[in-house]
């Protein structure tokens, strides 16, 4: 009786992962599905049972990529020499075949060689590594500029050489979501930039640490209050890339995404020229004239 309630126990435990198994492959195919269909996921975007890094669509992310390659390719090698090392070790010097063990103390060559290789390897690590901070930190010929301040929880963009003071950005909540837009990612107000333009881009914080990142651009920096911390980036194709506050600042964090439109530089400066214009129309609003508050807001 009580191996037959072991055997029942068992089988309902086994329908109960199977079914629970296939529940979530349908959540991860209606998933796909979701992101296949949707019109605004663009390049950059993360993809269900992604492992990887997202693509390069930039200069900075191509170079991080690299340096990436290189260090992996390193580092297997390092890992597969250690473990056949330790093997060989074992097998060679075991107690059965050495009863009597070696009593050398030192090896003059071998201690250089240990010494000499690991610090040429470190060199070889060391070089692109300190190339690639250095190339990422500024551009000297910037076409557009782009300040960026981070709020709990949202997004404050400004475009001082184009005259366009604050656009602030906030996610869009789930109850408001459209057909073609990302849960969690799909932002009231892009960050709009021309493809194939130098964008120097200049963060900092009103309150908290927080961090501006867009992995498929390879852009990084924390917001941090009271400094201004400087990157830039290049896209390279047209289309909408995701980013998100990267740093832990608080309740809403999750809720901090970016959008970036990369657009043609033509189209780039009808939409600056459309943000001065509402700027203008809303400075000109008579007294007591009620403002909406999407454009109070910063354009929300």
């Amino acid at each position: 009786m009580v191996s037959f309630l072991r055997r029942v126990a068992a089988n309902s435990f086994l329908r109960q992962s199977l079914a629970a198994s296939v529940l979530v492959a349908l959540a991860q195919i209606m998933a796909s599905s979701a992101y296949a269909q949707s019109g605004e996921t663009g390049l950059g975007v993360p993809k269900p049972w992604e492992i990887g890094m997202q693509t390069a669509y930039g200069p900075l992310k191509e170079r991080i990529d690299s340096l990436h390659d290189l260090i992996m390719v390193i580092i297997t090698a390092i890992v597969v020499f250690v473990a056949a090392l330790l093997g060989w070790c074992a097998y060679r010097f075991s107690a059965k075949r050495n009863p009597v063990p070696s009593r050398t103390s030192h090896h003059t060559w071998l201690e250089i060689a240990w010494t000499l290789i690991p610090a040429l390897i470190l060199a070889v690590i060391a070089i692109p590594s300190f190339r690639l901070v250095y190339y990422e930190d500024r551009t000297h010929n910037p076409d557009v500029t782009l300040k960026v301040t981070a709020h709990q929880w949202y997004w404050e963009y400004g475009y001082p050489d184009n005259g366009i003071d604050s656009i602030e950005s906030r996610v869009i909540q789930d109850g408001d979501l459209k057909p073609d837009q990302i849960r969690l990612l799909s932002v009231d107000n892009q960050v709009v930039v021309p493809y194939g333009k130098n964008v120097r881009v200049l963060v900092t914080s009103a309150d908290v640490i927080h961090s501006f990142f867009i992995p498929s651009l390879g852009v990084q920096r924390y917001a941090i209050p009271g400094r201004t911390i400087e990157t830039w980036f290049r896209v390279d194709k047209p289309g909408v890339y995701y980013g998100e506050c990267n740093q832990i600042c608080g309740a809403f964090h999750s809720q901090m995404p970016i959008a970036v439109k990369a657009v043609s530089p033509e189209e780039f400066q009808k939409w600056a020229e459309s943000q001065k214009t509402k700027k203008t129309s809303l400075n000109n609003t008579p007294a007591g004239q009620t403002i909406p508050r999407q454009f109070a807001e910063g354009g929300r």
